[in-house]
């Protein structure tokens, strides 16, 4: 049996233009995504180094601000309108000058909406307004 001989054998090229086409935008989407997260800087949080827990009780009087909706603004159970609750946080904070004024979101808003309000009030009561969760 005879096999046939090739005159015109090439070697295998291999194309890299869709390769390096792949590699810039998996490249363009890493970069975007570290300037995304890296510009993210709303609110500067400290967290508490590791202490045991202890349960801290609540002042006599304790100032609670719900947010319950987008213009649904509570303080200790009553509807309160934003501006008037500007006026008594200040108040507030400087009749009872070792409390903490707590805002405690429902769980259902959107975490720009409940930082961006978090902003607003930190702005009037200082770093003695905090982040409250329900257990």
């Amino acid at each position: 049996m005879r096999f046939k001989q090739q005159q015109n054998a090439k070697l295998p090229q291999v194309d890299l233009i869709p390769m390096l086409n792949v590699m810039m935008g998996i490249l363009a989407f890493f970069v975007m995504i570290t300037m995304t997260l890296g510009s993210e800087s709303l609110i500067e949080v400290q967290l508490p180094a590791d202490q045991p827990e202890a349960d801290t009780p609540l002042p006599a009087d304790p100032f609670i601000v719900e947010l319950a909706g987008v213009n649904d603004v509570r303080l200790n159970g009553q509807p309160i309108d934003p501006d008037t609750l500007k006026a008594q946080v200040t108040d507030y904070l400087a009749r009872n000058p070792e409390n903490i004024i707590f805002l405690l979101p429902s769980q259902d808003l959107p975490y720009e909406q409940v930082m961006q309000f978090l902003g607003e009030m930190r702005a009037v009561g200082g770093d003695r307004v905090s982040l409250a969760i329900e257990e």
